[in-house]
């Protein structure tokens, strides 16, 4: 269980790149040839966690947990069986806001934008890190995206980069009344993807919040 002692706003934020650089180094808790898990250190956020690929199966969520290399919890050992079945040779976890909370409901009420933004650097990394063809994306967030109202602005520019960098979107099992993609932790370990209209979907959610300019 994580929960948040303070607001990410009133502790150091590593940026993206250095917390990369930090993690391409070796470590002494795991093999750095095949995991990726940036920052490289247990804090109150986390950007990216996964394995290495050149084609990689973008698994997006809401937010971190505590999983950490050598100890996925149920959900990450889903989430790599699912993009392992599907023929892509690795996973990287991504999630919409990066901050660590074991429970949604302890997320912080307010976007911090500084922590938004090394975020998106992260995600536009992640896409950047397929090697042919488009960089797929599993949208993977299931009805925890209306826990917060910024959560759909986060996605909204998620969508921006995807589309900049030629995303493929996708989802697995049931969609929610709502269009809500499922939450992977249970999925069929066989489930495939489907695509994913997530632009329609950004739109709807966005204006189901009241939140279009």
């Amino acid at each position: 269980m994580h929960i948040p002692t303070c607001g990410t706003d009133q502790q150091p934020i590593t940026p993206f790149s250095q917390a990369l650089e930090e993690a391409l180094l070796p470590q002494p808790d795991y093999d750095v040839s095949r995991w990726l898990y940036v920052p490289n250190c247990y804090c109150d956020y986390r950007y990216i966690l996964g394995t290495r690929g050149s084609r990689p199966l973008i698994c997006v969520g809401i937010n971190p947990s505590t999983a950490a290399p050598n100890a996925l919890d149920n959900t990450l050992k889903s989430v790599e069986r699912i993009a392992l079945g599907n023929g892509y040779d690795s996973f990287i976890m991504f999630n919409v806001y990066a901050q660590r909370a074991t429970r949604p409901d302890d997320m912080e009420q307010t976007c911090n934008p500084y922590l938004h933004q090394e975020n998106m650097a992260a995600f536009r990394w992640a896409l950047e890190q397929t090697s042919s063809g488009a960089p797929a994306v599993w949208a993977a967030w299931g009805a925890i995206v209306e826990k917060r109202p910024y959560l759909v602005r986060c996605l909204s520019d998620m969508l921006q980069i995807g589309r900049e960098l030629g995303a493929c979107w996708y989802s697995a099992g049931a969609r929610s009344k709502k269009g809500h993609p499922h939450h992977p932790l249970y999925l069929r370990k066989d489930s495939t993807l489907d695509p994913f209209n997530v632009s329609l979907y950004v739109e709807q959610s966005l204006s189901a919040l009241s939140l279009l300019p």
